[in-house]
């Protein structure tokens, strides 16, 4: 399971919900406002200072180079 925390006008946000969305993996979306606030961030993933911020199987993984990496080598 992929998750996706991310913010609106964020064009990297809006490309791993795509390649998620593309490539039929599953994934939750959370928006920034709506579905956490920038405490729950600064919570979940200390370290973070850009968007998106994503897990995958319950590892922080980093953003969306990351995802693409995973993608890339079929570890998705």
């Amino acid at each position: 399971m992929i998750e996706i925390w991310g913010k609106t006008q964020c064009p990297y946000c809006d490309m791993a919900k795509r390649l998620c969305e593309t490539n039929g993996y599953d994934f939750i979306y959370k928006q920034l406002g709506e579905d956490f606030q920038r405490e729950d961030v600064l919570e979940q993933f200390p370290g973070a200072r850009t968007f998106p911020q994503i897990i995958v199987n319950d590892e922080n993984i980093g953003g969306y180079t990351e995802l693409e990496g995973l993608h890339k080598g079929g570890q998705l």
